[in-house]
């Protein structure tokens, strides 16, 4: 129980911090550094600072939207849409699609 409550406070630390850097609708930090401080992925303008990529509202699913930044980023440690963490099931089976 304890290590649960530790994984389950460990995951909105990272969620939130990834919130707190990032300014944008959809906040995901990739495991790699990009590249470059900025991309497009599927329809939206990505802008990474180093740590945290950032884009605005889009009209496709969340999940999408995460599938389309990995395929560019390569595999992302916490997606987040609206303040809202992927859990680690939604976020495994997007880092499915990464580069």
């Amino acid at each position: 129980m304890i290590r649960s409550i530790s994984v389950a406070a460990a995951i909105m630390a990272a969620a939130l911090t990834a919130s707190a850097a990032g300014a944008g609708y959809y906040n995901a930090t990739p495991v790699a550094a990009p590249a470059k401080p900025n991309l497009i992925a599927g329809d939206l303008i990505w802008k990474c600072d180093g740590a945290v990529c950032s884009a605005a509202k889009s009209t496709s699913r969340d999940a999408i939207v995460c599938e389309q930044v990995v395929k560019r980023l390569g595999a992302v440690s916490t997606f987040t849409a609206n303040g809202a963490a992927f859990d680690a099931a939604a976020l495994a089976k997007c880092n499915t699609r990464a580069k």
